[in-house]
């Protein structure tokens, strides 16, 4: 294994693995991580036995919930791999680790083609513009089939999908892959880890022909300097395919589908051949951009240049707070003090750590292009930007989805009670996506988070770490209100007078609903969304009291006339209004925008609306009637069905609240053979009852 500060930039490759849960990530890792010889025993996620699961919840559960940085050598390259969760209550921590990498492998059922977690993470990756590979895992179990997953690539994520094997045997006879761009045989016989070169057999000779000339039309169709070749051979050599893939990957107008089965040890060492020709280094990524006092800012990966990086995850042990960052820029030894440009403080790097999962390695330095863990900082957060004292720079953090789900939890104990409130505190420093306040009506203690199993993870964590006994209640959800029917004309007038300076501003409002009000299937998440315009003319308001007022509306926004839920998709139009020219002031104005508005609100027709999500269930098809009928049950509106290989997909939309407890239930209804995933998909009107008041706040 190459020494760390021996390896060159344009020698590294800095990639993520991106799946939908149970695809095979963490067993891919492990499998890379046992073929470049960083471990010396292939972990098993059933036996809990795996590098990167190295949680005990983890392996309790068979998941992986926690993003896990590992660091190994393949052909003269530094690999720093980052398996990601699978499961969408954990995707925040999925657009954390996509931030800082510069590609990734997305990995595919065999028998289930692309399915939602894996249509989400592989938009969390547009949204990052983070190239991609495409690896078809599980290719021997029954059922499996490559072309099929193929084209649900295409069918349901739009990209030109470039198949660039074929493989040999199908199911439990899959032996291995024909390697189309160099016309050669990848056989790993039964028992053997390693892998034996040879010719294309005879059988699948014009098979692998067709498939060859399949895939130079595609390429030459999408790349110029292809199709210039191609029209004039009639061909392309291996070499000119090889170069064109690497373009399209980067450039992200094709991506390359291998195949093979993790778990059986088949395919890996041509999957790692082409992270090395087809992902880019950190050289080949464009220039990171951040801003400093109102001007942008780039910065190369060059390691002469200032430094900055990026903190994209936080994390304490029982040894310290372990700050995780991608170094964009520069280099930066132990000891070296550094500057977090969100806090405006000055820390110092005590210790630099190459991770190998939850195992470190000390480091003298960490250079452009890495990923590293450092000891020492303590204000930093996810998102933070830490720089040269001397050469400021913010970098735009990862965004952070609102949270949707909450729970009270509070220590049995009054002893523990302080107690408590540390352990929360640290564990939002470690995942933003958790929130913790306190109820203002209650005095509760509430935490939110993105899914009921991602707070389950949080309080049993408080609970394996600290030893806290956490009582937990009822799990709720942020429900918001918003306007059906509006009001025109509403007139206010704030007038006081309690000796000295008066306040006093009149206006008149109309109030209406948004054209898009949440609820549409827009998927806003339940983000405010409030529109305010003034038509008054004239000068009779002047804008600073028109800005003053506009404050005060939004102060209003915070509770609703229906029971004190955030108001959405509002407009507000002051129509007119009138001053006094020693009374009016700003103060004045905001007071009367929130009074003004809560007046209308309670005149308005208002609707409660409650958070949805789209859920997917595959059930056995002999129980497809029981669940169809616990989803109408749970006000779940069905929107289709898809038989294959004896399960059935369900797609539905279903309230969130109704999802509480729902796997255990689809458990039972199903022996234990059922499984969902669901994903928030904005808002919907709640029914009469809960506008009432029988809903929990």
């Amino acid at each position: 294994m190459h020494r760390h500060l021996d390896t060159p930039l344009a020698a590294v490759r800095n990639l993520g693995i991106l799946a939908h849960v149970d695809a095979g990530k963490t067993t891919l890792t492990e499998r890379i991580l046992y073929l470049t010889g960083t471990t010396h025993k292939r972990g098993e996620v059933h036996d809990g036995t795996t590098v990167t699961d190295f949680d005990p919840q983890e392996r309790d559960r068979g998941i992986t919930i926690f993003a896990a940085a590992v660091s190994c050598a393949w052909d003269a390259h530094r690999i720093n791999l980052i398996d990601t969760p699978g499961h969408v209550d954990f995707s925040d921590e999925v657009a954390r680790s996509l931030r800082v990498l510069d590609g990734a492998v997305a990995v595919f059922d065999a028998v289930a083609g692309v399915e939602p977690q894996s249509e989400a993470v592989w938009r969390q990756a547009d949204r990052y513009g983070v190239p991609r590979i495409a690896f078809v895992n599980k290719l021997d179990r029954a059922g499996a089939d490559l072309d099929t997953a193929v084209e649900s690539i295409r069918e349901r994520l739009h990209p030109a999908p470039l198949v660039v094997q074929l493989p040999i045997g199908s199911e439990a006879g899959f032996t291995g892959v024909v390697d189309l761009p160099r016309m050669r045989s990848l056989v790993w016989p039964e028992g053997r880890d390693t892998v034996e070169e040879g010719p294309v057999p005879e059988a699948l000779r014009d098979a692998a022909e067709g498939r060859r000339r399949q895939l130079e039309e595609a390429v030459a169709e999408l790349h110029p300097g292809a199709l210039e070749e191609f029209c004039a051979e009639g061909t392309l050599s291996a070499r000119t395919l090889t170069a064109a893939l690497r373009d399209l990957t980067r450039s992200d107008d094709g991506v390359v589908v291998l195949c093979g089965s993790a778990y059986r040890n088949r395919g890996i060492e041509p999957l790692l051949d082409a992270v090395v020709a087809y992902l880019p280094s950190p050289r080949d990524v464009p220039a990171v951009r951040g801003t400093w006092d109102g001007g942008e800012q780039e910065r190369f990966a060059d390691p002469a240049a200032p430094f900055a990086a990026l903190v994209f995850k936080v994390n304490g042990t029982a040894t310290g707070r372990l700050t995780y960052l991608r170094v964009y820029s520069g280099t930066i030894g132990k000891g070296e003090t550094v500057w977090d440009s969100g806090t405006g403080r000055t820390e110092r790097i005590g210790r630099i750590l190459r991770v190998q999962a939850d195992h470190h390695a000390p480091l003298e330095r960490a250079v452009a292009g890495d990923i590293v863990a450092v000891v020492g900082l303590k204000s930093a957060r996810a998102g933070s930007t830490l720089c040269a004292p001397g050469a400021p720079l913010v970098l735009e953090p990862p965004t952070v989805a609102d949270p949707v789900v909450s729970v009270a939890v509070e220590a049995v104990g009054s002893a523990e009670a302080e107690l408590l409130v540390s352990a929360l505190t640290r564990l939002v420093e470690e995942d933003p996506s958790l929130v913790v306040r306190t109820d203002p009506e209650t005095g509760q203690l509430v935490l939110s988070g993105m899914g009921e199993l991602h707070l389950e993870v949080a309080v049993e964590k408080i609970r394996l770490a600290q030893g806290l006994d956490v009582r937990v209640g009822r799990p709720r959800v942020a429900y918001r209100e918003t306007v059906v029917r509006g009001v025109s004309g509403l007139v206010h007038r704030h007038v006081k007078q309690d000796g000295g300076a008066g306040e006093f501003a009149h206006v008149v409002l109309d109030v209406e609903p948004l054209e898009d009000v949440p609820g549409d299937g827009d998927g806003d998440g339940g983000a405010t969304r409030f529109a305010f315009r003034s038509t008054v003319v004239g000068g009779r308001v002047p804008q600073e009291y028109v800005r003053a007022l506009e404050a005060g509306c939004r102060d209003a926004l915070a509770d609703g006339p229906l029971g004190g839920h955030p108001v959405t998709g509002v407009r507000v139009v002051l129509t007119d209004g009138a001053t006094h020219p020693k009374d009016s002031s700003e103060r004045a104005f905001r007071t009367a925008g929130r009074f003004a508005l809560r007046e209308a609100l309670r005149a308005c027709a208002m609707v409660l609306l409650e958070p949805v999500a789209d859920v997917t269930v595959t059930v056995p098809d002999d129980a497809v009637g029981g669940v169809l009928g616990d989803l109408a049950a749970r006000r779940g509106q069905v929107s289709g069905s898809v038989a294959r290989a004896g399960v059935v997909v369900i797609t539905a939309t279903v309230p969130l609240v109704e999802l509480f407890g729902y796997a255990t239930r689809l458990r039972s209804r199903t022996r234990g053979r059922g499984v969902f995933t669901a994903r928030p998909a904005g808002y919907a009107p709640a029914p009469s009852t809960a506008a009432s008041g029988t809903v929990t706040r």
